[in-house]
């Protein structure tokens, strides 16, 4: 006969990149926060948004944590995609490790504030990591001022009694008319739903689909420049 005496949990820590690049003359200026799409990793992510960084800015690339496993074995783990949450279906995990990952992201910010000069932060988030940086906007509304979320849902159930809280943000959406890995109507409820609580929020459709193709690239960086970056 077994007895169980101890049953527990403990963490388990892996190295996890990020990248900071500094373009244009010194001296304060915004913080673009880069989020990838599910099982992409920030090298493939950096040149798919490169004409991002031409604006003058600090731009802060972050890597998921979650390692996907290349079946192939054909890659190197640092070539692996990566995920930024664990999700099964069930919202209070799917809560639990967006929260997880917020905390990450937040803890590269606030080790990188005291060395630069900073004057408003942006999220730029894809696909997953659009979901990500609308949990992350609502969650930690205070360090943000823009975020352009792509081919995502904004989860504002999460947050109902705290969306006023964070109205200062300007966001903008951007979806394909054909996505049919996420479908837009959700999305552009979530942003109606926004505007009424008196966000400065914008819905636009493209005509692409799920893929970050440049179309959604120099929307994004029109709206940017139109916002002061």
């Amino acid at each position: 006969m077994k007895e169980v005496l101890i049953s527990g949990k403990a963490s388990f820590k892996i190295e996890v990149p990020y990248k900071l690049y500094e373009t244009g003359e010194k001296g304060k200026k915004p913080l673009i926060v880069y989020l990838h799409g599910f099982n992409q990793n920030i090298d493939r992510f950096e040149k798919i948004v490169n004409p991002l960084t031409e604006l003058r800015a600090y731009h802060l690339f972050i890597q998921a944590p979650y390692p996907i496993y290349d079946e192939t074995r054909t890659k190197k783990v640092e070539d692996w995609g990566r995920s930024w949450y664990l999700y099964d279906g069930e919202q209070q995990q799917f809560v639990r490790s967006m929260e997880l990952s917020s905390e990450f992201i937040q803890e590269i910010i606030d080790g990188l504030l005291p060395n630069i000069e900073v004057n408003r932060i942006c999220l730029f988030g894809y696909s997953m990591g659009g979901y990500l940086a609308g949990y992350f906007m609502l969650s930690r509304w205070k360090h943000v001022n823009e975020a352009i979320i792509i081919g995502a849902r904004i989860k504002t159930e999460v947050f109902t009694d705290r969306l006023q809280e964070a109205k200062h943000i300007n966001v903008l959406a951007l979806h394909g008319s054909g996505d049919k890995s996420v479908f837009p109507e959700p999305q552009q409820k979530e942003i109606e739903k926004l505007k009424n609580e008196g966000f400065n929020a914008q819905f636009k459709s493209i005509e692409a689909q799920h893929k970050l193709s440049q179309q959604f690239i120099a929307e994004s960086e029109f709206w940017l420049k139109e916002n002061g970056y």
